[in-house]
């Protein structure tokens, strides 16, 4: 199973992330068996991706000296041929936001992006109203568009939802389940991102195991919410249920 897999392997993944989720993002690779590092000023990005296995980019509180680490840290993990994900949390809030995501994009080839509605729709160039980093509403083909960001970006294209879709411009799968206590904290897509990392380099089958990651990730939902209904503890039961999995793998699905 993925999440055993990626326990066994332990990769250091390098996230350049924001400080609303740094903390939980940290904590839930920790308890997926991956190990985090959480690196972003320009003066050692590049040294710190060449010892890591993957490199997150996530633009949640984007700022100009955090966009200079991300280029020069996407640059040298090509050069590596280490996999880069794309997190662009909010790209279509902000003229900001939605230029650097494209200057990051004509700049650094990633491997993933693992975005919501709103933010495909502002990669696609899609009319839509985000809701600051919210998905917001509009209307489009969230399938068509997933496979034409991923065919002219020659990645792998995630956006999760009630259901998740993920394609690689040829192939795509809809992943149903989990729990609508995830969209109740933060964090949770934002972790799922770093996940995407350590599930991309955890064999020679990225988009598989891609999938996978987001058929537990929702399994690892639904058990956070047996355990608790407060929202307050729902990131801890979250954190717990991803940390059976990767120990107990299908065992720990059974309630």
């Amino acid at each position: 199973m993925i999440f055993q897999t990626i326990r066994q392997q332990q990769p250091l993944i390098h996230c350049i992330t924001n400080y609303v989720v740094a903390n939980f993002q940290a904590n839930g690779l920790l308890a997926l068996g991956a190990s985090p590092v959480m690196a972003d000023d320009s003066q050692e990005v590049e040294e710190m991706v060449a010892m890591a296995q993957a490199l997150l980019i996530n633009i949640g509180t984007l700022n100009t000296r955090t966009k200079n680490a991300m280029l020069l840290a996407g640059k040298k993990a090509n050069a590596l041929g280490i996999p880069v994900i794309l997190d662009p949390v909010g790209a279509g809030a902000t003229t900001y936001r939605k230029e650097t995501v494209q200057y990051l994009l004509e700049n650094i080839e990633f491997a993933v992006i693992r975005c919501n509605i709103g933010e495909l729709a502002a990669i696609a160039n899609v009319d839509w109203q985000q809701k600051g980093v919210d998905s917001g509403h509009g209307s489009m083909s969230l399938e068509t568009e997933a496979l034409l960001v991923a065919q002219r970006y020659n990645c792998i294209v995630i956006v999760t939802g009630e259901r998740d879709l993920i394609t690689n411009g040829e192939h795509s799968q809809w992943i149903a389940g989990g729990h609508p206590q995830m969209t109740e904290v933060t964090g949770t897509g934002c972790l799922l991102s770093a996940f995407c990392g350590a599930a991309y380099v955890a064999g020679n089958k990225p988009y598989h195991q891609l999938a996978e990651t987001l058929t537990y990730y929702k399994k690892a939902a639904v058990l956070a919410s047996a355990f608790t209904a407060d929202i307050g503890d729902f990131q801890i039961a979250l954190l717990n249920a991803i940390h059976r999995l990767s120990k107990d793998g299908e065992a720990s699905c059974i309630l």
